[in-house]
């Protein structure tokens, strides 16, 4: 399915002349965090829920508070990374939609959005997480595929999930049964395990001697 088959049209556009008194009741009865305004198919602006609340004069119109109008949309034809990168600058849980024209076409809902979110590989697809960590002017992610793939897994996603100093964090999701062999070669080519795992045999081996060890103090 594409992201743009989400794109909503269940509610009406407020318009530049409709009332406050509208626009507050648009907000209770959807709970979106903003009000959309649509002036001749194309987007005037939004109106946050936090500042409609502070308007007294229910009979005034919009278009008297255009100076608290925000000003954020997404294409029709951008992908759902764009999508999510506007839901979290805008902090919303509704962002307008522009046709090719910059014609008002609809919404996206915040929790439609993570619905598709959920629905790609990288969620759904059975494997596991690995998040690993090395100097920003040593890591490559043509040899992080090498690697993975060298013991017969399949890397199903990755991305820089942080930086710190010098250091780069990398997410990466992979299929494979073998954990252990995986997480030993990132070791052997120098990355830092971020992630804990069971099969983690360098972990289990370091804490039956620090098991040894306490025992031997404690004698």
């Amino acid at each position: 399915m594409k992201i743009s088959e989400y794109i909503s049209k269940d509610i009406n556009a407020l318009t530049l002349n409709s009332t406050v008194a509208e626009a507050k009741r648009s907000v209770s009865d959807t709970s979106y965090s903003h009000v959309l305004i649509v002036d001749n198919q194309y987007l005037v602006g939004l109106i946050s829920e936090s500042d409609i609340d502070t308007i007294e004069n229910k009979s005034d119109t919009l278009k008297n508070y255009e100076h608290l109008f925000e000003h954020f949309f997404i294409k029709n034809s951008d992908n759902w990374i764009d999508i999510l990168k506007m839901f979290a600058a805008s902090e919303t849980n509704i962002v307008p939609v522009l046709g090719d024209n910059n014609e008002y076409v609809g919404y996206y809902e915040l929790a439609d959005v993570l619905h598709y979110f959920n629905d790609t590989p990288l969620l759904n697809h059975d494997g596991f997480f690995l998040v690993i960590e090395k100097g920003i002017k040593d890591y490559s992610f043509s040899e992080i595929s090498q690697i993975v793939e060298s013991n017969d897994a399949k890397l199903i996603g990755i991305f820089i999930s942080g930086y710190k100093n010098d250091l780069v964090r990398i997410t990466l999701k992979i299929a494979s049964e073998e954990i252990n062999d995986i997480i030993q070669s990132f070791r052997r080519y120098g990355y830092n395990l971020l992630t804990k795992h069971k099969e983690d045999m360098l972990l289990e081996e370091l804490k039956n001697r620090s098991n040894y060890l306490q025992k031997y103090l404690n004698i």
